[in-house]
């Protein structure tokens, strides 16, 4: 099997990157970090002298020992680079939100076709025993038919948070608690219950003297017919992240990890006994049957590179990237509308082309 040589773009986010690969290190060689903070770099770097500092990103492109590109910067500069790393014949890892409208989506996909490279989203929300456990009770069935879904982001983000310049602005981030904290959780909502049909949306800002959303509340129903809510705000007392899916059979509940839900203590809860579903006892013991899995970053590049060497794999895919950028499209189109958004949205719909406000 193929081992990959990364460049990490980005000292930021970056940090968590290289301590997953590190902990991969039959799969992946971490050989250049890439930061115009050259000091940054070299610290979160620490003992690893084998890793090459760059300051030039043109450089770590023209460098034809490595595989993979991960791009960790802020959101306003991922289609660029996304879009010259493709083309220089790399893979291509982007954290999110991917880029900044269907249309950019479309055409990064169209860059990847072209150099025939795979162009991966970043969800590591998405790997951990929780999900694991959920969907193999999905796949024997125990569950039955998705009814519905409540998501609460409510996260803690105060002043000295948006001290950095290019946050809570729609230049920098390109929008708010809807694009830059709620959108893993809305990911898991895809990944368990599947895509959406039409929602309607409010988002405010209430919180934090910035430009773009820090609350939201979203109503979802399925293309299955189930029903979903999600809350958002990031003025909570503290960062909190719960989950809570119903089925027919069977109530799945997360704990309250914010930053790694499927990490976390889950409640597989039985709606049994007799013709409902199966008895608790179970459901108990068919998941001590289910194996272990990575968690968070190490579970999602873990994933890629099974897909990458042409392995049978749960890895998250472009498709899932764009669903994300086609949801936040729609959300920012209600609110703003007033309105019950459809999907999925036409090449002939303003917001196919982004979410930026107009003025």
């Amino acid at each position: 099997m193929n081992k990959f040589n990364i460049a990490i773009i980005g000292a930021g986010i970056g940090q968590e990157h290289l301590a997953a690969y590190l902990e991969l290190p039959d799969k992946f060689t971490v050989k250049t970090l890439c930061d115009i903070d050259e000091e940054r770099a070299k610290s979160i770097c620490g003992d690893h002298s084998n890793i090459q500092i760059e300051t030039n990103f043109d450089a770590v492109l023209e460098d034809k020992d490595i595989d993979i590109i991960d791009i960790c910067l802020p959101p306003h500069l991922h289609f660029k680079m996304s879009m010259d790393a493709l083309a220089a014949g790399k893979h291509v890892i982007c954290e999110k939100p991917l880029v900044n409208s269907l249309k950019e989506a479309d055409l990064l996909a169209l860059q990847a076709k072209k150099f025939d490279r795979v162009l991966t989203p970043v969800f590591q929300y998405r790997f951990g025993p929780a999900m694991t456990k959920l969907n193999a009770l999905i796949d024997a069935g125990y569950a039955g038919r998705p009814l519905v879904a409540s998501i609460e982001t409510h996260w803690h983000r105060d002043k000295e948070y948006y001290n950095n310049p290019w946050r809570g602005t729609w230049k920098g981030e390109q929008g708010g608690a809807v694009l830059g904290h709620a959108i893993h959780n809305h990911d898991l909502l895809c990944a368990v219950f599947g895509p959406i049909r039409q929602l309607s949306a409010f988002t405010q800002t209430r919180v934090n003297d910035i430009e773009v959303e820090d609350c939201a509340s979203i109503s979802f129903q399925m293309k299955n017919g189930a029903l979903a809510s999600s809350s958002i705000t990031l003025g909570a007392a503290q960062d909190t992240t719960r989950l809570r899916f119903c089925f027919e059979k069977l109530t799945a509940e997360s704990g309250e990890l914010p930053y790694a839900p499927a990490a976390g203590d889950w409640k597989f809860i039985s709606r049994g006994p007799g013709d409902i579903g199966a008895q608790q006892s179970e459901i108990d013991e068919f998941l001590n049957t289910v194996p272990a899995q990575n968690a968070g970053y190490i579970g999602f590049f873990d994933a890629l590179w099974h897909k990458l060497n042409g392995k049978t794999n749960n890895a998250v895919s472009f498709e899932d990237g764009r669903r994300s950028l086609e949801l936040v499209s729609a959300i920012y189109q209600s609110t703003r509308s007033k309105k019950i958004v459809n999907l999925p949205l036409s090449q002939d719909d303003e917001y196919y082309h982004g979410w930026m406000p107009k003025n």
